[in-house]
């Protein structure tokens, strides 16, 4: 967004850097350094919803968009006695919409997809039911074991793009707690400063990068923490499964498959005695070190061709002895058919399945007997959000920005109960997030700076601040994703998004948990017909992403216009 104003007033650009201005917040920093097969599952769909190729989330009758039906008790769809008191005693006493849909399917021991919108309880629909399952193998193994053994390790690991976001799973995995004010289960972050932990929890939270940091030097202690692992979260999936993450993600699940694999031959070829881990194959013959190991997630044809070449590449020697490439060979050629012993859970707030390369579709070959369970309002606006559009030029946009905000910080906009308001504003880029603030602190508004220049410990005090005290929160879309912070009143958008991604984690900090929100949009006429678009989608019930391409696509389209809009100007002139 262009953002300009009179020199005199601000004082932030001088004459000679006016011509060089671009379109966002921005140019108020003089520095600019600083599908078939797949499983449905409640099929209510909601009236303005179209078919989609996986169930949703059950629709309320009376209206709540939130919360499931009165009658829908935690116990009533399979949680223990125990983790529902200790829900109740934490102040969550009933069921979210999704986590009524997703809970009994993770119960199962299906692997799950929740895609659900922003803000409906989807933390909590993959804790709950997994740290239950944990909490009965406890239960069961104690009572089993005697003096002289003790029942095998679990461990429930749960992935995630950023440390921040880990942090907030502990924080809410601690939550849960028994009688005496305990935690049920133990649960750390892993990774960073803090390294390997002396004693496993029973819940392990890790980035991809600090996981496999922790893991791959080590051979025994990778061997031995894959073979502990029997719950596996994806939190925020579609990040984890594109871009940076992806290789990374593909190789934790090849790993976590290989030992599936490894374990159900070992149980079929001596079921009577349990595998040692001394004489366990991924010590001694570490196929992930091969190039060629992309296998797991691509087609069935492709996956024996490269198969084929990797068995060739494998040495014939191990540090156990001489092992035939024959037996490998067939090793390799059985591994479709092999007895699960691991759960995979992916949740994330957007999912696209349109594209070979989408997340969504990756998964679908990678997991094609998954249970996939939807919200109603995955991609859709938030019939809980009350959205304002502003559209400003060089000489509006400033006023228009701290309107929006001292707007915002009337504790009477909203009746959501809270004694404080909170504001959050998002720009494109961290250059325009400082400009916001250097803006907002001249008009004496003071604020918050979140942004992935700013240290993990200021980034996690100006968190901290803006829960317990409230205010203005200026960021970038690093806090978009993830972050949960309770009774976020108003958002706006001082740079729209460029993508529907973006916009939907962005509008998704507010109107959260059965809540009421705004949403500001301020944009520019280069926005204009992205915001008719997309403001189109809301009025007729269709989802935003149908508003936007892929950001390369929407950029060049952009720029095409432009272009456009150049040439027929000079055949006017």
């Amino acid at each position: 967004m262009l953002l300009h104003r009179s020199v005199s007033v601000l004082h932030f650009c001088t004459p000679k850097l006016l011509p060089q201005f671009k379109p966002s917040f921005a140019s108020f920093v003089n520095d600019a350094s600083s599908p078939a097969g797949v499983r449905l599952f409640c099929l209510n769909q909601p009236r303005l919803r179209h078919v989609r190729a996986y169930g949703t989330a059950s629709e309320r009758t009376d209206g709540d968009t939130f919360f499931a039906e009165e009658g829908v008790s935690w116990t009533s769809i399979g949680v223990s006695d125990k983790v529902a008191q200790a829900l109740t005693d934490a102040g969550i006493q009933r069921p979210s919409l999704v986590q009524a849909a997703c809970i009994p399917s993770i119960l199962s021991g299906k692997d799950v997809v929740v895609a659900a919108e922003t803000g409906s309880g989807k933390t909590h629909g993959y804790l709950v039911p997994l740290i239950d399952k944990l909490c009965q193998e406890h239960d069961s193994g104690n009572a089993v074991s005697d003096e002289n053994s003790t029942p095998p390790r679990i461990i429930f690991l749960v992935l995630c793009p950023n440390v921040m976001l880990c942090e907030q799973v502990v924080r809410m995995a601690n939550s849960i707690r028994n009688s005496s004010g305990q935690p049920l289960l133990t649960v750390a972050t892993v990774g960073g400063q803090l390294g390997w932990p002396v004693k496993e929890p029973d819940i392990m939270v890790s980035t991809p990068a600090g996981l496999l940091n922790n893991i791959e030097p080590e051979k025994y202690r990778r061997l031995k923490f894959l073979r502990a692992v029997k719950y596996v979260v994806f939190d925020e999936a579609d990040m984890l499964l594109c871009g940076s993450f992806q290789n990374q993600i593909i190789r934790l699940i090849n790993m976590l498959r290989f030992d599936e694999k490894s374990l159900s031959r070992a149980k079929k070829s001596a079921p009577e005695k349990a595998m040692d881990l001394i004489d366990d194959p991924m010590l001694h013959n570490d196929p992930f070190d091969e190039e060629d190991m992309e296998a797991e997630n691509n087609s069935e044809g492709e996956e024996d061709s490269e198969d084929d070449a990797v068995i060739s590449d494998l040495p014939e020697e191990t540090e156990a002895g001489f092992v035939q490439r024959k037996d490998r060979r067939e090793w390799w050629k059985a591994r479709k058919i092999y007895d699960r012993s691991k759960q995979y859970v992916f949740v994330a707030a957007t999912l696209p399945v349109n594209g070979k390369k989408t997340a969504g579709a990756l998964l679908k070959r990678m997991f094609p007997e998954a249970n996939w369970v939807t919200g109603n309002y995955l991609h859709y606006h938030n019939p809980r959000m009350e959205q304002k559009w502003i559209e400003v030029s060089v000489d509006t946009q400033v006023d228009a920005l701290i309107n929006a905000v001292k707007e915002g910080s009337r504790s009477e906009m909203l009746d959501n109960g809270v004694d404080v308001s909170r504001t959050m504003v998002f720009a494109n880029t961290i250059e325009a997030a400082e400009a916001v603030v250097k803006i907002l602190s001249t008009a004496g508004i003071e604020c918050y700076c979140y942004h992935k220049n700013c240290s993990f410990d200021e980034r996690e005090k100006a968190l901290v601040d803006f829960q317990e005290k409230g205010g203005i929160f200026v960021c970038t879309d690093a806090a978009a994703r993830g972050i949960d912070i309770p009774n976020v009143s108003h958002v706006i958008q001082a740079d729209f998004a460029t993508s529907a991604v973006d916009f939907l984690h962005r509008i998704g900090r507010t109107a959260r948990a059965g809540k009421f929100g705004r949403v500001t949009s301020l944009y520019t006429e280069s926005n204009r017909d992205l915001v008719s678009t997309v403001r189109q989608a809301g009025e007729l019930g269709q989802p935003v992403e149908t508003a936007f391409s892929r950001k390369r696509g929407f950029k060049n389209k952009i720029k095409k216009q432009r272009r456009l809009s150049n040439a027929e100007e000079s055949v006017r002139e």
